[in-house]
């Protein structure tokens, strides 16, 4: 980000004018942040004498502004030309993106240009946002005195809702979209159907409403908890055509495409709930009530069901204009298709070498189908197993490489990575958020997201049409809920999807999100609020610094235990760890406590200051802190394996685990942890090999305890020894029928506690 643009937008402006009292205004905190922003001396003030200059290209920008003065002001506004006091929306065929726009503000006009109605849609995003967030007065509004260019980064700025898990009202949905517009995000990814629900009106198949909508019982709890447990009512309900059409009508008005998703030939549980036919068993099924594993039940390969499939499709395209249906694709299982006649009839006449080819036959039989109707396929990154359909489009989610594979193949692809884009992860390393599936995905992870894989050469690169956020909603049983998992990582996401890299900022983010809060209040978004949060790191020199997000507060702090409070000491340097010490922190403005309280344990154990080697690094989206944050003294959180102390493997190789000490030292045992969670294909291994002599065989080490989440391991050696090495074997494939089945398993591992 530009010098300027970071010293203008972190001042407090104070603007004056002659014939009016001191006005005082916040600098300009709009996001996501503009190309090129310049404030400047004065400002503009809309009043009752304010008129609207419209151009007829822009009509549902200017509907949109208009409306929205309309209800800030409690009064109809004019339209007509005025060289004074009016906001005129002017047509420049000179700018050239699609979707960029140009604001100039002073005290006599506010002008907007664009050369189409989206660009100056996105004018009006960014001018509503220079209005103060608290406004109140109906009779003045204070805009300040700007120079704004600006278009997006990607041309594929998208936001995604799981409707299938849970389900939410139309009004929802539509303050959904709503919050979407407001930061130019542009595609709305509707996941419709799925193993636990249908959630979409289809006129010639009457039982998806009546069989598929609904499922008997729902899942209690955590799909790791065990044994599962339900709650016993029916839950389930679908969007009739009419909710459907007035939906999209909705996001069209704000420039936002509604991609709809039918998932196939996978998560098809409830379709075949209410059509035992389109499974490859005929055998009556029920919707599915629970998540985390992959369901047996497919669709089978048989013209039957390519005519369902087809007829649903049409309904579907009648509904949706836009040019991308999204089919799915994803954790397909293949046991059904292994046994079923039909399915090996199919390989069979086909030429196919197995059921990754049927699959890969199946998604190009679909896209030419829906080719032949103009519109084209995406699909989350499996597609492209046994052969990718000739133009579809990727949406890439395992990570990155199903985008690199794409994109060398010169299709377009989309990056979702679970890594940096799934909103279901938990936002904040506290024990009390909101149940989830797992992992952790902060803000600032979320930020810092580069869509553009290194792999990638220019020329291929252009194949990276955007980013996209999910929300995957088994755990949101309501629309709060949602709110609080997407805000404020939505707006992080709508900085990576427009504003140009060098133009990123994550301090500037920050300030703007604090200010931003007011605007989402104003919403009534019920978004999480971590700033006030205290993160901490151990450096090197074994010292432990303590750091908040925001500007100007202070953090008090106490190392015995007790909860600071005002007279605590203020945290100026890092902190030394020579014992075993509970320390607790807390952000304080002035003596306002802010946020919540920070608690970290350490364990001063023998490993600590230890040399560490691990033959293999862990995987980029999980480095935790690296070889040595295995024996810094810290363990791992309870509840997430994406925080800053596990260690994610992946890749299917063994791991070989070497710890060196200063000097012989006696060691009596050994503990451990790995997490393990099926669900999110994590899995612990089954044992472990150790040795206190480079020379000597190992011993194999069974786990001593499995508790929730977690592999234990307990070693008991009383050697006196200078290291140690430790096996851990990778599990291997997830095994058929899992969440996942066929694909590598995950390795997470926690601290190496030696006493």
């Amino acid at each position: 980000m530009s010098a300027r643009f970071l010293i203008l937008c972190s001042l407090i402006l104070t603007l004056f004018s002659c014939a009016e009292p001191q006005v005082k205004l916040l600098s300009p905190s709009i996001i996501p942040a503009p190309q090129s922003l310049q404030v400047n001396a004065g400002h503009f003030t809309i009043n009752e004498e304010t008129t609207l200059s419209n151009n007829d290209d822009f009509t549902a920008s200017y509907n949109f502004l208009n409306n929205f003065l309309e209800h800030a002001t409690d009064r109809t506004w004019k339209t007509e030309y005025s060289e004074t006091n009016s906001i005129i929306l002017e047509y420049d065929d000179s700018i050239s993106s699609k979707e960029g726009y140009s604001i100039e503000s002073n005290e006599h006009n506010i002008t907007i240009k664009a050369s189409t109605d989206a660009g100056a849609f996105y004018a009006v995003q960014s001018l509503l946002q220079l209005k103060p967030a608290d406004h109140n007065n109906t009779t003045e509004i204070h805009i300040p005195a700007v120079t704004i260019k600006d278009e997006p980064r990607f041309k594929y700025r998208g936001m995604h809702l799981d409707v299938s898990r849970h389900m939410y009202d139309v009004d929802f949905i539509k303050k959904y979209i709503n919050a979407m517009a407001m930061l130019k995000m542009n595609n709305f990814h509707w996941h419709l159907t799925d193993d636990q629900g249908w959630r979409i009106e289809i006129k010639k198949y009457p039982r998806l409403q009546e069989v598929a909508a609904y499922r008997d019982s729902t899942l209690l709890g955590h799909y790791n908890d065990t044994p599962h447990q339900y709650d016993g009512k029916k839950y389930g309900g679908f969007y009739t055509q009419e909710e459907v059409r007035e939906v999209i009508a909705f996001a069209k008005a704000r420039h936002i495409n509604v991609i709809p998703e039918i998932e196939m030939p996978g998560h098809a549980q409830a379709a075949i709930a209410a059509y035992p036919e389109l499974g490859c068993t005929g055998e009556n099924v029920q919707v599915a009530m629970k998540w985390g594993g992959v369901f047996e039940d497919i669709y089978c390969p048989s013209e039957e069901t390519f005519t369902f499939l087809e007829n649903v499709l049409d309904e579907v395209m009648e509904l949706f204009p836009s040019k991308y249906i999204h089919i799915g694709g994803d954790e397909a299982p293949k046991t059904q298709w292994k046994t079923s006649d039909v399915a090996q009839q199919v390989i069979k006449e086909n030429g196919l070498k197995d059921e990754h080819e049927l699959q890969s036959y199946f998604i190009q039989r679909m896209e030419k189908y829906l080719n032949s109707k103009g519109r084209q396929i995406i699909g989350w990154d499996e597609i492209l197993e046994g052969g990718l359909a000739p133009n579809a489009t990727v949406m890439s989610w395992r990570g990155t490489n199903g985008a690199v594979e794409a994109a060398k193949a010169r299709h377009d692809v989309i990056m979702t990575p679970t890594s940096h884009a799934y909103f279901d992860y938990y936002q904040s390393e506290n024990d009390d958020e909101p149940l989830a599936i797992g992992g952790f995905l902060p803000l600032e992870k979320v930020y810092h997201f580069n869509p553009i894989p290194v792999e990638l050469n220019d020329e291929e690169a252009i194949h990276v049409l955007g980013v996209q956020g999910n929300v995957w909603t088994e755990y949101m049983t309501t629309s709060e809920q949602v709110e609080y998992m997407a805000f404020p990582r939505m707006l992080a996401m709508s900085e990576v999807a427009w504003s140009a890299d060098e133009n990123k900022n994550y301090d500037s983010f920050i300030n703007r999100v604090e200010y931003f809060h007011k605007r989402l209040d104003e919403m009534d978004i019920n978004y999480a609020n971590h700033l006030y949060e205290i993160e901490g790191t151990l450096n090197e020199n074994q010292a432990y610094e303590l750091s908040t997000k925001t500007i100007g507060k202070e953090i008090r702090f106490t190392t015995d235990g007790s909860e600071p409070d005002s007279s605590s000491t203020v945290y100026e340097s890092p902190i030394p760890f020579t014992a075993d010490m509970t320390l607790k922190a807390q952000v304080f403005d002035d003596d306002e406590p802010l946020g919540r309280l920070f608690t970290q344990e350490f364990l001063y154990h023998k490993g600590v200051g230890a040399t560490i080697s691990i033959n293999k690094e862990p995987h980029k989206s999980y480095p935790g802190s690296g070889a040595n944050g295995l024996i810094n003294g810290i363990k791992g959180s309870d509840s997430r394996y994406g925080d800053s102390e596990w260690l994610g493997f992946w890749g299917g190789e063994d791991l070989k685990i070497r710890v060196d000490f200063e000097q012989e030292l006696g060691v009596n045992e050994i503990e451990l942890r790995f997490y393990h969670a099926p669900g999110q294909w994590i899995y612990a291994p089954n044992d472990l090999k150790i040795s206190s002599d480079p020379h000597a065989p190992f011993s194999k080490i069974k786990p001593v305890s499995k508790s929730g989440n977690f592999y234990n391991y307990k070693i008991d050696l009383k050697v006196a020894s200078s290291a140690f090495i430790l096996l851990v074997p990778n599990y291997g494939n997830i095994p058929d029928d899992h969440q996942g089945a066929g694909n590598k398993a995950w390795t997470f591992i926690d601290e190496i506690i030696i006493k």
